[in-house]
C-alpha cells in the first residue's frame, strides 16, 4: 500500500503557493476549460494548451515516425529531389497505402512536404536533419532507450531488469574495474563521433582556442573534438585522454587526419589514473553529465591538479536552466541518464559550486548559439 502523502498545513502555505493552487484548480475545472475555449480573449491560449497536451500524448508516435524515416533513409532518398509514392513504397518494401501514411505523418511534422498529389519531397526539418548526421545517429540509438522505457515506473524504481542503454555505455557499468574490448566501446564511440561536429561548432564558437598553447581533451573519444579544434587553431598542440580501447580508435582516426605529429594520446581512466600534464587548457565535452556527483568532484580535482597556474577548464554540454535550452535538457537527459544508470544534467549554478569546491576561480558561463545542444563554462585554476 502506498505511503500517505503529507501536505503542508494551510498556515504554512506561502502566498505564491496559494496563488498557484488557485490557478491549478481553475485550469483543472472542465467548466473553466469550456469557457476559456469559447471566450475570444482566452481562446488562443486554450487552443495552444490543448495542442501542447496533445503533443505530450502523441510524442512517442512522433518520435517513431522520425525513426521510421531515418531507418528507411527517406531523407537521403529525397535529397536529390521529390519522388513518387509508388517508388518510395517499392524501395521500402511496403504497400503504397502504408508509405502514404508514413509520408503524411512526416509532413505533419515538417519532415517531408507533399509535392503534388502523389509526390513527396523534403520538409524544412528533414532537410535540416541532413546537415546534422549526428541527429540520425541518435535516432537510431534511441531503440535502446525506448526498450528501457517500456516500463518507466520499473526504471525509476530501479527494479532489476536488463538495461540495453547501460550496456551501450560500458563504462557506466564497471568504472574501469574490468577491461573493455574494442568491440564493446565501438558503438558509443561512433555515436559520439557522429554528433561531435555540431557540438564542437557550438563550443569553439563560444570559446576560441587561438590564445592557447596546448589542449588536453579528457574523454576525447575518437578525437573528433580535437580535429575540430585543430582546424580553428593551427598553432595548438593537443593531447587526448580516454579509455585504452577508445584511445586506440583515436590514434587511428587522428593519424588518418594528418594530426599524428600534433597529438599525444594517453590511455587511462580518470577514475583510477592521474591526468597528463602540460596543457594550459583542458576540455570536458559531454563528459560531466554522464557521471554522478562524487565522480565529477574527483574529476574536477584531477583537472585542477593537471593545470598550471591560470590554466583554463573548458566544459561543454547541455545544462539545465540555460535560456533557450533548459526545458528540453531536463525533460530528455533526466530520464535518459536514469536509464543509463548514472549521471544527470546540472545547472550552471550547481557546476559553479562544484568547480569552486575543486579550487577553480573566475567561473564563467558563456553564451552559445544553440544552448539546447551545448552550453559552455570556463574556469581558471
Amino acid at each position: 500500500m502506498p505511503a500517505a502523502i503529507r501536505h503542508d498545513s494551510p498556515a504554512a502555505i506561502s502566498l505564491s503557493d496559494r496563488w498557484r493552487g488557485w490557478r491549478d484548480s481553475l485550469l483543472a475545472s472542465a467548466t473553466f476549460q469550456r469557457w476559456a475555449a469559447a471566450f475570444p480573449l482566452t481562446r488562443p491560449i486554450a487552443r495552444r494548451r490543448a495542442a501542447e497536451l496533445f503533443d505530450l500524448c502523441a510524442g512517442f508516435v512522433y518520435s517513431q515516425t522520425l525513426s521510421a524515416c531515418v531507418q528507411l533513409d527517406l531523407f537521403e532518398t529525397l535529397r536529390p529531389g521529390p519522388c513518387e509514392i509508388k517508388d518510395l513504397a517499392s524501395r521500402a518494401a511496403m504497400s503504397e497505402a502504408a508509405m502514404e501514411s508514413l509520408c503524411e505523418a512526416a509532413c505533419a511534422l515538417q519532415l517531408l512536404e507533399r509535392r503534388g498529389r502523389v509526390r513527396y519531397g523534403l520538409g524544412p526539418l528533414g532537410a535540416a536533419l541532413l546537415g546534422n548526421p549526428g541527429i540520425a545517429a541518435m535516432v537510431r540509438h534511441h531503440a535502446a532507450l525506448y526498450s528501457d522505457l517500456g516500463d518507466p515506473i520499473a526504471l525509476l524504481r530501479g527494479q532489476d531488469r536488463e538495461r540495453r542503454l547501460a550496456h551501450y555505455w560500458p563504462y557506466a557499468l564497471d568504472h574501469g574495474s574490468a577491461p573493455l574490448s574494442r568491440e564493446s566501446v565501438a558503438p558509443y564511440t561512433a555515436l559520439m563521433a557522429a554528433s561531435q561536429p555540431m557540438i564542437a561548432d557550438v563550443v569553439l564558437a563560444a570559446y576560441p582556442l587561438t590564445g592557447h598553447r596546448c589542449l588536453l581533451d579528457v574523454g576525447g573519444g575518437d578525437g573528433s573534438f580535437l580535429a575540430a579544434a585543430a582546424r580553428t587553431a593551427p598553432q595548438l598542440r593537443m593531447q587526448l585522454f580516454d579509455l585504452p580501447e577508445v584511445a586506440a580508435i583515436a590514434q587511428e582516426r587522428l593519424a588518418k587526419a594528418g594530426l599524428a605529429d600534433r597529438v599525444t594520446i594517453t590511455p587511462g581512466s580518470f577514475y583510477d589514473d592521474p591526468l597528463p600534464t602540460g596543457a594550459d587548457v583542458i576540455s570536458l565535452i559531454r563528459v560531466v553529465h554522464d557521471h554522478d556527483d562524487a565522480a565529477v568532484a574527483r574529476l574536477f580535482a584531477k583537472v585542477r591538479a593537471a593545470l598550471p597556474a591560470h590554466g583554463v577548464l573548458l566544459l561543454g554540454e547541455p545544462m539545465r536552466d540555460v535560456a533557450g535550452g533548459s526545458d528540453g535538457v531536463s525533460a530528455y537527459f533526466e530520464i535518459y541518464l536514469r536509464a543509463m544508470g548514472q549521471g544527470r544534467p546540472r545547472s550552471v549554478a550547481r557546476l559553479r559550486e562544484m568547480l569552486n569546491v575543486a579550487g577553480f576561480s573566475q567561473v564563467r558561463a558563456l553564451r552559445t548559439r544553440i544552448p539546447l545542444i551545448a552550453s559552455v563554462i570556463v574556469a581558471k585554476s
